[in-house]
């Protein structure tokens, strides 16, 4: 999957030799010594200002250190991914093309000499071309542009488009396919997972992994860093280090870090027993045997996580809702698009206190299409929506971004939903998202995407919403931030629904995820495992020959019309068993909470003194029956269970 025939040199090296660099005469790293070697996969992570994007400045040419030496390869090619796109005419797979300078100078210099005509040095050039044209891929540049252009989203009808017909983020993916195209000895990529969906994540990392290129990757998605690369560039408190291993390894010796220092230690003891409770709630709703399995592996290095980032300058959590209606909102066979398609059809939900469903599905499926659905956000096609009297819907999608006013400041935007509230008690909360001292008081425009985002959910969470709806709410926020707002998430109590290509949240968050394809949102019964292996045979058979001769279409509908009935067949049998399991686990919950209660009073010494001998045999009696009561329900739910993973799969 690398882009073009490899020209590496695995003896070449970067090297820094006691580098300082600044921006706008602010020290940014001061006395930086450090190699990396050619092919090396490195993560370079810190908080956001802290020097990541200038460290790719410095090494693009673009950034002169204060002093020391920097020293990369001479004949090294350096992609980096531009940050603007302007309106161009030219089509999407030449504007890809046009990121290998030396693939078009070799096709304009073979077409000028074949024009020359015939003569002997003329041939001899145009046979040295041809040749030097085969040996950077040439021959093949145009399918493996296609190839990244598939995995980032675009289909065979988008190729000639012109780039200026294409939105924001669709140019940011054009960029991000053109620096993978250019046969690069160097690739700096500064999140490049933003404005992706986790399809395109999952194509990304493969692609990554496979290239031979040295490559230096700015990102805030750990399972993506853990994914690709080798090592860890930390910049923190003016300095550099490197790491082995990718970015658990690193949280970990982070953790034990900070875990020496007494402050740090008593913050992590806080965020373990913050995580206790997590694991608690749970143990108590988990409805599914393989994302249950899935997500045990998670909280098996919760605690690190928590060790790694007690000193995050970010604190909050979502304020009690004042009400919390059930159901919060019920749709019944409604659809949803736009004037001219339609994206979904016959989706009924019901979004109850408590439940946290994760949007799956590829792109263009229609996720955001669901969460503006739900929102309120499009019209609804058909059907019935039954939103209840005390519903009050918190949305978020990156189009939040631009109803921020820029002339105003964070506090300023507080203010305005809280006027009587005291400016100590809004600054305070504003704290918690880091907008302290004058950041709290600065006009928002020429804040980064990251601090709009930050603010957006602060105003959001501020609202005190009882479902809450989010699209992509981790684009632009760094790892920090996102442990963050993982924590907060886990511990609401209303009902929630988003989309991210996050893996982390995903699966630290969602308790049911949906599968949203071919028009319908349906439950997805696995894990991200199983949904990367869907992904890989979706792709799989896209890639399949085809008949030579199509079925017809009466057959086609017909063999449609059959699988659906199938499918609804299997979700007739699913929804009673889901329904006993889920009772099952609140009588469990309240019976071993009882029993608990009980065996904490035999366990005191003075409840012999205190409770007469009949009461007394009377409560053991109780506890014996509540014990023989557990053991039955327990022995039920696993029947059930079962039962539940015995029904054919959902396709």
């Amino acid at each position: 999957m690398a882009a073009g025939p490899p020209r590496y040199n695995r003896c070449l090296m970067i090297a820094l030799r006691q580098v300082t660099f600044a921006r706008a005469g602010r020290p940014l790293v001061v006395d930086a010594s450090l190699q990396l070697h050619a092919g090396w996969k490195v993560g370079v992570v810190g908080a956001n200002g802290c020097g990541k994007s200038s460290l790719f400045a410095l090494l693009g040419g673009e950034l002169h250190a204060e002093s020391g030496d920097v020293e990369l390869p001479a004949s090294w090619q350096i992609a980096r991914v531009a940050q603007e796109t302007p309106a161009l005419p030219d089509s999407a797979l030449d504007f890809v093309l046009d990121g290998d300078a030396e693939l078009r100078r070799v096709e304009r210099e073979l077409a000028a000499a074949e024009a020359r005509g015939d003569g002997e040095a003329n041939g001899l050039e145009i046979g040295h071309l041809h040749d030097r044209y085969g040996e950077i891929g040439g021959y093949s540049a145009k399918a493996r542009a296609a190839e990244v252009l598939h995995g980032l989203g675009f289909s065979d009808a988008d190729f000639g488009r012109p780039v200026a017909d294409f939105s924001g983020g669709w140019r940011v993916r054009l960029n991000l396919a053109r620096a993978l195209s250019c046969r690069a000895d160097l690739l700096l990529l500064d999140e490049p997972t933003n404005h992706l969906d986790l399809d395109a994540v999952f194509w990304l990392e493969s692609w990554l992994k496979n290239t031979p290129a040295t490559l230096l990757l700015i990102s805030h998605d750990r399972d993506f860093l853990d994914a690709v690369v080798g090592h860890i560039l930390a910049i923190d408190l003016q300095r550099l280090s490197l790491t082995s291993g990718g970015y658990s390894d690193y949280e970990r010796a982070r953790a034990a870090r900070l875990a020496t220092q007494q402050a740090s230690y008593e913050a992590q003891q806080r965020e373990i027993a913050h995580l206790t409770r997590f694991v608690e709630r749970f143990k108590a709703k988990a409805t599914k045997a393989r994302q249950a399995q899935s997500r045990v592996k998670m909280l098996e290095r919760m605690e690190i996580v928590a060790a790694a980032h007690v000193d995050s300058p970010f604190h909050f959590s979502f304020r009690q809702p004042a009400a919390l209606p059930d159901p919060l909102l019920v749709i019944e066979q409604a659809g949803a698009g736009y004037p001219d398609r339609k994206i979904l059809d016959s989706i009924t939900m019901t979004l109850r206190p408590g439940c946290r469903i994760g949007l799956l599905g590829r792109n263009g499926a229609g996720k955001s299409t669901l969460v503006k659905l739900l929102a309120g956000a499009i019209e609804q096609q058909g059907g019935q929506r039954k939103e209840a009297k005390a519903l009050n819907i918190g949305y978020f999608a990156q189009h939040q971004l631009e109803q921020l006013r820029p002339d105003e400041s964070p506090l300023q935007h507080l203010t305005r939903l809280e006027p009587t509230t005291p400016e100590q008690e809004l600054r305070d909360y504003l704290g918690g998202f880091d907008f302290r001292g004058e950041m709290a008081t600065r006009a928002i425009e020429p804040f980064s995407g990251g601090e709009k985002s930050r603010l957006a959910l602060a105003l959001l969470i501020r609202s005190k919403p009882n479902l809450l709806l989010l699209d992509e709410p981790t684009n632009h926020l760094d790892l920090e931030m996102r442990e963050a707002l993982t924590f907060a998430m886990q511990d609401y109590e209303g009902g929630m629904v988003f989309v991210s290509h996050d893996r982390h949240l995903l699966r630290t968050c969602a308790d049911e995820l949906l599968l949203v394809a071919d028009g319908q949102a349906t439950e997805f019964d696995g894990d991200l495992d199983d949904y990367a292996a869907w992904l890989a045979n979706q792709r799989s058979a896209e890639k399949a020959p085809q008949p030579e001769v199509a079925a017809g279409k009466s057959e086609r509908l017909n063999q449609r019309a059959e699988a659906k009935a199938n499918r609804q067949a299997v979700l007739a049998q699913r929804r009673p068993l889901l329904k006993e399991i889920e009772q099952l686990e609140k009588q469990l919950a309240r019976w071993n909470e009882e029993k608990a209660a009980l065996e904490g009073q035999f366990a005191d010494p003075d409840f012999y003194t205190a409770v007469d001998r009949e009461k007394s045999e009377k409560m053991h009696i109780a506890a014996a029956r509540l014990g023989e009561q557990i053991d039955e329900a327990e022995m039920r739910w696993l029947e059930v269970h079962e039962a539940l993973e015995a029904l054919p799969a959902l396709d």
